[in-house]
Protein backbone atom coordinates (compact mmCIF):
# COMPACT_ATOMS: atom_id res chain seq x y z
CA UNK A 1 0.00 0.00 0.00
CA UNK A 2 1.38 3.37 -0.94
CA UNK A 3 0.73 6.39 1.22
CA UNK A 4 0.04 10.04 -0.01
CA UNK A 5 3.06 12.77 0.02
CA UNK A 6 2.96 16.03 1.54
CA UNK A 7 3.04 17.59 -2.51
CA UNK A 8 0.02 15.36 -3.33
CA UNK A 9 -1.89 16.73 -0.01
CA UNK A 10 -1.01 19.80 -0.44
CA UNK A 11 -2.17 19.92 -4.49
CA UNK A 12 -5.59 18.24 -3.08
CA UNK A 13 -6.06 21.26 -0.51
CA UNK A 14 -5.25 24.01 -2.97
CA UNK A 15 -7.85 22.61 -4.98
CA UNK A 16 -10.42 21.92 -2.51
CA UNK A 17 -9.40 26.26 -1.62
CA UNK A 18 -10.21 27.36 -4.70
CA UNK A 19 -13.42 25.62 -5.74
CA UNK A 20 -14.40 27.25 -2.07
CA UNK A 21 -13.61 30.52 -3.33
CA UNK A 22 -15.40 29.80 -6.20
CA UNK A 23 -18.82 28.60 -4.86
CA UNK A 24 -19.13 30.07 -1.51
CA UNK A 25 -20.40 33.45 -2.88
CA UNK A 26 -22.66 32.30 -5.75
CA UNK A 27 -24.25 29.78 -2.44
CA UNK A 28 -24.47 33.09 -0.44
CA UNK A 29 -26.83 34.77 -3.17
CA UNK A 30 -28.53 31.50 -4.53
CA UNK A 31 -29.51 31.68 -0.26
CA UNK A 32 -30.73 35.47 -0.09
CA UNK A 33 -32.27 35.25 -3.51
CA UNK A 34 -34.34 32.05 -2.00
CA UNK A 35 -34.74 33.85 1.37
CA UNK A 36 -36.13 37.03 -0.36
CA UNK A 37 -38.65 35.00 -2.41
CA UNK A 38 -40.08 33.16 0.62
CA UNK A 39 -40.48 36.12 2.50
CA UNK A 40 -42.31 37.94 -0.25
CA UNK A 41 -44.61 35.28 -1.43
CA UNK A 42 -45.55 34.59 2.06
CA UNK A 43 -46.97 38.39 2.45
CA UNK A 44 -48.25 37.89 -0.98
CA UNK A 45 -49.95 34.25 0.32
CA UNK A 46 -51.41 35.71 3.12
CA UNK A 47 -52.98 39.24 1.42
CA UNK A 48 -54.74 36.82 -0.79
CA UNK A 49 -55.96 34.75 2.21
CA UNK A 50 -57.23 38.01 3.54
CA UNK A 51 -58.83 38.84 0.57
CA UNK A 52 -60.55 35.14 -0.16
CA UNK A 53 -61.74 35.69 3.24
CA UNK A 54 -63.63 38.89 3.05
CA UNK A 55 -65.33 37.36 0.21
CA UNK A 56 -66.12 34.09 1.88
CA UNK A 57 -67.73 35.99 4.78
CA UNK A 58 -69.00 38.91 3.35
CA UNK A 59 -67.58 41.24 5.98
CA UNK A 60 -64.12 43.07 5.86
CA UNK A 61 -60.95 41.25 6.64
CA UNK A 62 -57.77 43.27 7.72
CA UNK A 63 -53.96 42.53 7.60
CA UNK A 64 -51.57 44.49 9.71
CA UNK A 65 -48.35 44.65 11.56
CA UNK A 66 -48.62 42.70 14.87
CA UNK A 67 -47.79 43.90 18.45
CA UNK A 68 -45.24 42.03 20.28
CA UNK A 69 -47.66 39.38 21.42
CA UNK A 70 -49.06 38.83 17.55
CA UNK A 71 -53.02 40.04 19.33
CA UNK A 72 -53.63 43.50 17.63
CA UNK A 73 -52.21 45.62 14.93
CA UNK A 74 -48.78 47.67 15.89
CA UNK A 75 -48.96 51.36 15.11
CA UNK A 76 -46.54 51.08 12.39
CA UNK A 77 -45.37 49.92 8.86
CA UNK A 78 -42.85 47.94 9.10
CA UNK A 79 -44.15 44.14 8.20
CA UNK A 80 -40.76 42.18 8.62
CA UNK A 81 -41.80 42.42 12.78
CA UNK A 82 -44.50 40.09 11.57
CA UNK A 83 -48.39 40.13 10.86
CA UNK A 84 -51.54 39.64 11.66
CA UNK A 85 -54.49 38.57 9.98
CA UNK A 86 -58.63 39.23 11.73
CA UNK A 87 -62.31 39.89 10.20
CA UNK A 88 -62.87 43.08 11.40
CA UNK A 89 -66.65 43.82 10.62
CA UNK A 90 -66.61 47.06 11.48
CA UNK A 91 -63.72 48.26 9.15
CA UNK A 92 -61.77 50.04 11.59
CA UNK A 93 -58.23 48.17 11.66
CA UNK A 94 -58.17 47.28 15.41
CA UNK A 95 -58.67 44.01 16.57
CA UNK A 96 -61.84 44.08 18.69
CA UNK A 97 -63.72 42.62 21.26
CA UNK A 98 -65.51 38.98 19.44
CA UNK A 99 -63.36 39.73 16.27
CA UNK A 100 -60.78 36.29 15.22
CA UNK A 101 -57.38 36.57 14.66
CA UNK A 102 -57.81 34.44 11.21
CA UNK A 103 -53.67 34.05 10.79
CA UNK A 104 -50.74 34.97 12.70
CA UNK A 105 -46.85 35.34 10.86
CA UNK A 106 -43.99 35.77 13.14
CA UNK A 107 -41.20 38.18 12.93
CA UNK A 108 -38.52 37.25 10.02
CA UNK A 109 -35.13 36.20 12.28
CA UNK A 110 -33.18 37.91 9.86
CA UNK A 111 -32.14 41.30 8.95
CA UNK A 112 -34.15 42.14 5.98
CA UNK A 113 -36.88 44.75 5.56
CA UNK A 114 -39.88 45.12 4.94
CA UNK A 115 -41.17 48.28 4.43
CA UNK A 116 -44.24 50.27 3.36
CA UNK A 117 -46.49 54.04 3.84
CA UNK A 118 -49.23 51.55 4.58
CA UNK A 119 -50.20 50.52 8.11
CA UNK A 120 -52.46 47.66 7.25
CA UNK A 121 -54.69 46.16 4.51
CA UNK A 122 -58.03 45.81 4.59
CA UNK A 123 -60.12 43.78 1.73
CA UNK A 124 -64.08 44.75 1.50
CA UNK A 125 -66.52 42.23 1.26
CA UNK A 126 -66.54 42.38 -2.69
CA UNK A 127 -62.71 42.13 -2.47
CA UNK A 128 -61.29 45.21 -3.01
CA UNK A 129 -58.59 47.27 -1.44
CA UNK A 130 -59.84 49.53 1.33
CA UNK A 131 -58.32 52.99 2.10
CA UNK A 132 -55.38 53.44 -0.77
CA UNK A 133 -55.63 56.12 -2.42
CA UNK A 134 -53.91 54.32 -5.26
CA UNK A 135 -51.36 51.10 -6.06
CA UNK A 136 -49.55 50.71 -2.93
CA UNK A 137 -46.00 49.15 -2.79
CA UNK A 138 -44.57 47.27 0.22
CA UNK A 139 -40.35 46.88 -0.16
CA UNK A 140 -38.53 44.08 0.98
CA UNK A 141 -34.39 44.61 1.05
CA UNK A 142 -31.67 42.48 2.38
CA UNK A 143 -29.24 43.76 4.37
CA UNK A 144 -26.66 44.53 3.72
CA UNK A 145 -28.67 46.03 0.67
CA UNK A 146 -28.50 44.53 -2.84
CA UNK A 147 -30.28 46.45 -5.35
CA UNK A 148 -30.80 42.93 -7.62
CA UNK A 149 -32.67 41.29 -4.98
CA UNK A 150 -34.52 44.03 -3.68
CA UNK A 151 -38.46 42.85 -4.46
CA UNK A 152 -41.44 44.39 -4.24
CA UNK A 153 -45.42 43.83 -3.55
CA UNK A 154 -48.00 46.26 -5.26
CA UNK A 155 -51.25 46.18 -3.91
CA UNK A 156 -54.07 47.82 -6.52
CA UNK A 157 -57.25 48.93 -5.61
CA UNK A 158 -58.92 46.31 -7.00
CA UNK A 159 -56.98 44.16 -4.36
CA UNK A 160 -54.66 42.24 -7.13
CA UNK A 161 -51.31 41.39 -5.66
CA UNK A 162 -47.94 41.36 -7.86
CA UNK A 163 -44.65 40.80 -7.12
CA UNK A 164 -41.90 43.16 -8.58
CA UNK A 165 -37.99 42.90 -8.25
CA UNK A 166 -35.13 44.95 -9.03
CA UNK A 167 -35.46 47.69 -11.13
CA UNK A 168 -39.21 46.99 -11.19
CA UNK A 169 -39.80 48.33 -7.96
CA UNK A 170 -41.17 52.02 -8.90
Amino acid sequence: MRGVTLVELLVVVSIIGVLLAWAVPSFNLMIQRNRMASESNGFVGDLQFARAEAIKRGQPVTLCPANATSTACANSATWSTGWIVFNDPNGNQTVDAGEVVLRKQTAWRGTDTFIGTQKFFSFSRDGFAMGLSGPELIMLKTTPENTTLTRCVKLALTGRQQVLSGSDCK
